[in-house]
């Protein structure tokens, strides 16, 4: 499965033009337009003048703007030409869920300010958005960063510390999970002092996942970690093999023996029923996370497409370092 970028969560990751397309469409009052220049020219874009907000349509006690506006600046702030403007927090006839409403622009004015509606929910932790139920507050990808060191124990490469953890989620049959693998070796180099942790993800409609999957756990406990990145490779190289068992079969082993390793070996492991569970852990956590797409990048518990446009990712991968204040300068080891 691909990541549709009109998911909650790359519409919560992304770029502004994701979030135009996204969000509910209502009708804006229009920002004074800029001054033209000659009249051959057209006029200059001006930045956005957001409509004044009424008091009277923040009806709710909780979230406060205060929290709502922190958590956006975690959210969006490493886009230095996002703008917003917390609109209205009201009260709904569900008991202690409010309905928070925001004006998102961009400040060069290239694009038109466009709504972005959510749910906040009781528990203080939680929103609902696009039909998805996300982390919200101050800091709200604390809790998946916690639990990612505790239970994300794939095959790593680089630090072996996890004060910057990327962990990709992806899936051996997914084409989007092989194009995504040239942006995890630019970030292998841009990065490293990160850790880079790949945790299979096979979904059930590539019937040859599982398998690729299991010969990966296995490549790795034989092997380690070098090893399963070279197999990896191979795998994905050699993609269009999987679609047939006979063709999986044949680069599968293929790809162990690219890594160095007895095919007849690995193959007898991954029949195994340990190797079934360590298959089944990463998908478990997966969606103890909320995962449902691949390949999916969580950089220090936030989620995003593994595969969006390389300067995006890099640049919200050095926003996340900077909030949870990883130096990127410390020692590796």
């Amino acid at each position: 499965m691909s990541v549709r970028f009109s998911s909650a969560l790359a519409l919560f990751a992304l770029s502004l033009p994701i979030f135009a397309a996204a969000a509910q469409q209502q009708p804006l009052p229009k920002a004074p337009a800029a001054s033209a220049g000659t009249p051959s020219e057209p006029a200059p874009a001006a930045e956005p003048v957001f409509p004044k907000t009424n008091p009277a349509d923040f009806t709710a006690a909780a979230p406060t703007k205060a929290l709502v506006n922190a958590f956006l600046q975690d959210l969006w702030g490493f886009d230095e030409d996002r703008i917003w403007q917390v609109q209205a927090i009201q009260k709904t006839q569900a008991e202690g869920v409010s309905k928070v409403i925001i004006l998102v622009a961009d400040k060069n004015g290239k694009q038109k300010p466009s709504l972005v509606e959510f749910f906040a929910l009781p528990d203080g932790k939680h929103i609902i958005a696009q039909n998805d139920i996300l982390p919200f507050g101050e800091h709200p990808y604390a809790e998946a960063r916690a639990q990612l060191q505790q239970r994300a124990d794939g095959p790593y490469r680089g630090s072996a510390l996890k004060d910057l953890e990327l962990v990709e989620f992806a899936d051996f049959q997914c084409p989007h999970c092989k194009e995504a693998q040239a942006n995890m070796d630019k970030l292998a180099v841009d990065f490293p002092k990160a850790r880079i942790v790949f945790e299979t993800f096979p979904l059930p409609q590539h019937p040859e996942a599982e398998r690729a999957a299991a010969y990966g756990a296995c490549v790795t406990k034989l092997g380690g970690s070098d090893a399963f990145f070279s197999f990896a490779s191979a795998v994905f190289d050699g993609q269009a093999g999987l679609d047939t068992a006979d063709g999986a079969t044949l680069t599968l082993n293929s790809s162990v023996a690219h890594a160095g390793l007895d095919p007849v070996k690995v193959a007898a492991c991954a029949s195994e029923p340990a190797t079934k569970a360590a298959v089944e852990a990463p998908v478990i956590l997966a969606r103890d996370l909320g995962i449902h797409q691949t390949p999916t990048l969580m950089v220090n518990g936030r989620p995003v497409p593994a595969n969006a446009p390389y300067p995006t990712l890099k640049k919200l991968i050095q926003y996340q370092a900077r909030l949870d204040g990883v130096s990127q300068d410390a020692p590796a080891n």
